[in-house]
């Protein structure tokens, strides 16, 4: 109840706000909802915002396949992590913007440019984590399994991944809030669609009602995907290290 009553006032100030001030770069919620059920009903919200969580799921798994196996590489190998740390510090370094621009300009204006931008800007943050996960894995653990001559499979799956979980949930949930706001970027500046092309559509005409009913729409997205499958999976990772009182 608590949070219906925050937000309640919170939609009561914006349309006191709205109401004072009298101009279309500040429309109410009502003028807002309007503009929304529009765009529902002529399917453009609905075709904008799967083209766009479209793109996060689709580079959010290729920064996460590449960065759990670079990760683990590079924490239990000091080889590996040695030759492969200036790489990574180079990446954490470089502004979003540029990658975004050099993929632009190398592969073209294409999906693939915009997914391959958008993943590598969320590999290094993978790997860092990743990284961190592989070097806190218990050796102990490890010659355990080995002792009781574990094939590779249950290894993994009872030794390894219980231990790596709490990375993966972090990594996760990180990497999400990281993603959708790359993907708006990487649409405004070169794709014919997508929630971040309607945005720079829509700032172009100076289009407040529309610029807010799509930034609405995606924050609640993207909230009910935090809410409903990222939180759960994380307390779920989280579980085993719990001790009963």
């Amino acid at each position: 109840m608590t949070r219906i009553y925050s937000l309640a006032i919170l939609i009561a100030g914006w349309a006191l706000a709205a109401a004072l001030v009298q101009s279309r770069l500040l429309p109410g919620p009502l003028t807002v909802g309007t503009t929304m059920l529009a765009d529902l009903r002529s399917g453009e919200l609905p075709f904008h915002m799967a083209c766009t969580l479209g793109r996060v799921i689709i580079s959010f798994a290729i920064a996460m396949i590449l960065g759990i196996v670079a990760g683990y590489a590079m924490g239990r190998s000091k080889t590996a992590d040695r030759y492969a740390d200036p790489w990574l510090t180079v990446l954490l370094n470089m502004p979003a913007l540029v990658t975004i621009i050099f993929a632009y300009i190398w592969i073209g204006l294409n999906e693939t440019a915009a997914i391959l931008a958008v993943a590598v800007n969320k590999l290094p943050n993978v790997i860092v984590i990743m990284r961190e996960g592989a070097r806190a894995l218990d050796p102990e653990l490890d010659e355990m399994a080995r002792a009781f001559k574990f094939s590779l499979l249950t290894r993994v799956r009872h030794v390894t991944i219980p231990q790596f979980a709490p990375y993966l949930a972090a990594c996760s949930r990180s990497g999400l809030s990281i993603v959708w706001k790359i993907v708006l970027v990487v649409e405004l500046i070169g794709r014919p669609n997508g929630v971040g092309f309607v945005l720079g559509s829509a700032f172009s005409l100076f289009d407040m009602a529309q610029i807010l009913s799509y930034a609405i729409c995606f924050i609640v997205l993207m909230l009910v995907i935090e809410g409903y499958l990222v939180q759960p999976l994380e307390r779920r990772a989280n579980r085993w290290r719990r001790r009963p009182a």
